[in-house]
């Protein structure tokens, strides 16, 4: 009996001792990541969390100082994601400290990266309600900035297509060719009207001239008589050199009349040239502009959908991706 029960009593003591030691490997591991490493919380909604995974990365500056702990989706909201991960408890994350997902563009893996501005704000401790963590905030990424402008560039374009579609229609075509070809004709009018003027101008300038002979024969004719009739032929005289002065200004402002209408003429037949210039030149530099404005929008619409995924910018479309009788390069 003695033997047994000694046995007994050494195998209980070694049971006792892997038990104690157990706990003591468990207590000190616990105590070792408790003091090593911070938990947060993130709450995704804008990002999409595509490629990232439980163990994936965390950073900050470049640096790793943690890793993605596990996801859970929000049962009110589908569009909300909270992503538990631990850093460094080194880590300075601060209040105004946000978090962005990055991926890698060849192995389309992603990370999060914690970003903190210049000038960090107090360290991230406070605990919200409902929450067992400290809550980072979502960030923006830049490549969610620039397709969100190239949508917003690409919906302009479209807008901008529309409105000059719904100006080129037919009916409104028609109109502005009408008033082109009014206005050629109405330019040609006045073309043909400024040769009447011309002959008009050229048939007064011949009077005036016959009127200004006339008056120097009659003053001719009154110097004669002058000599004879005395006082009575001076004031005649006096009488015709006063109309003579009139013919001579008479003469000038038909003078200035035939230049005026000469360059008014001028004028006219190069509004005409402009005219019929314009209405050849409009439509054509209008089609123009449509097609390019057209090619733009597509290109635009590419662009976006490339940058949308960022893999198939740097390898190119995947073969779902491709159009009909469209090729992998």
């Amino acid at each position: 009996m003695e033997p047994e029960s000694r046995h007994t009593l050494i195998g209980a003591v070694i049971v006792g001792l892997v038990v104690a030691l157990a706990v003591a490997i468990l207590w000190l591991s616990h105590t070792g990541v408790a003091s090593d490493y911070q938990h947060y919380v993130i709450k995704f909604e804008r990002q999409s969390l595509e490629g990232l995974q439980v163990g994936g990365d965390v950073n900050m500056r470049g640096i790793k100082v943690g890793r993605v702990e596990s996801f859970t989706i929000e049962r009110d909201n589908i569009n909300v994601v909270h992503v538990l991960i631990r850093v460094e408890r080194a880590t300075p994350v601060s209040q105004n400290t946000s978090a962005i997902v990055a991926r890698n563009l060849l192995t389309g893996i992603a990370r999060i990266n914690l970003e903190t501005p210049g000038v960090p704000g107090p360290p991230l401790t406070e605990i919200p309600p409902g929450e067992n963590y400290p809550v980072i905030a979502e960030g923006t990424s830049d490549l969610d900035q620039i397709a969100e402008s190239a949508n917003r560039l690409v919906i302009t374009a479209e807008s901008a297509l529309a409105n000059l579609n719904s100006l080129l229609t037919p009916a409104n075509r028609q109109a502005f060719s009408d008033t082109m070809l009014a206005l050629r004709d109405l330019s040609s009018g006045m073309v043909d009207r400024m040769g009447h003027v011309d002959t008009v101008v050229t048939s007064l300038d011949a009077t005036l001239r016959e009127l200004e002979k006339t008056s120097e024969r009659i003053g001719a004719a009154a110097d004669a008589l002058a000599a004879q009739v005395g006082p009575l032929a001076s004031d005649a005289r006096g009488m015709l050199n006063e109309g003579s002065r009139t013919l001579v200004e008479l003469r000038q402002a038909a003078d200035e009349a035939r230049t005026t209408l000469a360059e008014f003429g001028r004028t006219t037949r190069d509004v005409g040239e402009t005219t019929r210039q314009l209405s050849a030149d409009g439509l054509a530099e209008l089609a123009l502009t449509a097609r390019d404005m057209r090619a733009a929008a597509a290109m635009l619409s590419r662009t976006a959908e490339r940058l949308s995924d960022p893999r198939s910018a740097v390898l190119g479309p995947g073969p779902r991706q491709l159009g009909p009788g469209e090729g992998s390069q």
